[in-house]
């Protein structure tokens, strides 16, 4: 249809006044996610994150039951409002013309938002999305009845995920469970705050996986270090405004995904969400609380995804994986010996398959990690290890 549209819409929704909406096109316009600056000056002593077992039985097996999954979750998801105050140029040209005042002037406008987060350890760790909590002068968390002012332990631009902390231990939480495991078809749960419908459950299915939306691209500034990684679980649990920042879980009720964005054409859900597979929310969240950064790596090469032109136009034996393109003197990979046209075909025995799947992988890594790739180069297939710095 020549005037369809697909929009996607950040699941946040701005409480009360004003709605925080981010909606793109996919055809014709620039994504929109803004980016939070601010830090937290004191950090408090990491944690440690618990993992539990992926070989855990599933009640009635042969069937969905997704009753235990959701009464774990709604205890580990809480409701987040924010209080902001953002600066508005306006233009008024009687200003100029009667008083021969400025007609530009910057006024300043008080807002709320909310959505949700997720409860990832005892000692009041909560993550939510970067867009849930951007600008906020007051972060409130609601839960059992009570509300706490959290405080903000660190964003992160790049992944659209941020951390806040408030003071209660003993909370209940969710696991991380390993987002790699996820099949297709696979239930989930999404479990959130959407349209202020407080502790609301939907399920779905697992559709897609390693979905590159264009949602975060907007962010991409080098000076500052964020270099968006999309890696999106796609699922058609519905979710709506509001929904940002809660969790995907799994039938066990272990943490899958942090519920990000919807594709829709009116705002609403129309069938598809998407969110942060859980193995880079684990990595981002443990260097947001430890180092109120976080540690990323690179390869130190140029990559593009293969397919049959780009193999016979590049002579290269094979048409999958991905294709170095370039090497960056003093990088990682030129360090280990990898060529141009060398193509990438796993990562520690993962099947790399698309140039999102790859920056997914290198996102859950620390420097200091070695990793083996699984490379093509001709007619031969190598195992080169690498040291990432």
């Amino acid at each position: 249809m020549q005037h369809s549209f697909l929009k996607l819409l950040g699941a946040a929704v701005l409480g009360g006044a004003i709605g925080a909406i981010i909606l793109t096109q996919f055809e014709h316009q620039e994504p929109t996610v803004i980016a939070v600056d601010s830090t937290h000056d004191e950090l408090p002593k990491p944690v440690v994150f618990h993992t539990s077992s992926t070989e855990q039985e599933v009640a009635n097996e042969g069937f969905a039951n997704l009753t235990p999954a959701s009464e774990k979750g709604v205890q580990s998801v809480v409701h987040i409002t924010t209080e902001f105050v953002r600066e508005e140029i306006t233009y008024d040209p009687f200003l100029q013309l009667f008083y021969g005042e400025d007609a530009y002037k910057i006024q300043k406008r008080k807002g709320m938002a909310s959505g949700s987060g997720v409860i990832i350890s005892p000692e009041g760790y909560i993550v939510t999305n970067n867009h849930v909590v951007q600008d906020a002068k007051k972060i409130t968390i609601h839960l059992d009845g009570n509300n706490y002012e959290a405080d903000l332990i660190g964003t992160d631009p790049s992944t659209d995920l941020a951390v806040v902390k408030i003071d209660r231990k003993k909370l209940p939480y969710l696991d991380f469970s390993d987002s790699d495991n996820l099949r297709l078809g696979e239930w989930v749960l999404a479990i959130g705050n959407p349209l202020n419908l407080q502790t609301t459950i939907t399920a779905g299915i697992v559709s897609a996986k390693n979905r590159n939306i264009d949602l975060l691209s907007g962010n991409y500034n080098p000076e500052e270090k964020v270099f968006p990684v999309e890696s999106f679980i796609q699922t058609d649990a519905a979710v709506n405004s509001g929904n940002s920042g809660g969790a995907l879980v799994n039938q066990n009720g272990e943490l899958v995904g942090i519920n990000t964005a919807i594709a829709s054409g009116n705002g609403f859900y129309t069938g598809y969400s998407f969110a942060i597979p859980s193995n880079i929310v684990k990595k981002v969240t443990y260097d947001l609380i430890k180092y109120g950064e976080v540690k990323r790596v690179q390869l130190g090469v140029n990559i593009m995804e293969n397919n049959s032109e780009i193999a016979k136009l590049n002579q290269l034996a094979t048409q999958e994986g991905v294709v170095i393109t370039g090497i960056i003197n003093g990088g990682n990979a030129a360090d280990a010996g990898i060529r141009t046209k060398d193509v990438i075909l796993a990562v520690d025995q993962k099947e790399i398959d698309s140039v999102n799947k790859l920056q997914a992988e290198l996102a859950t890594k620390q420097p200091g990690d070695q990793i083996k790739l699984k490379v093509a180069r001709g007619e031969q297939i190598k195992d080169i290890s690498v040291l990432l710095k």
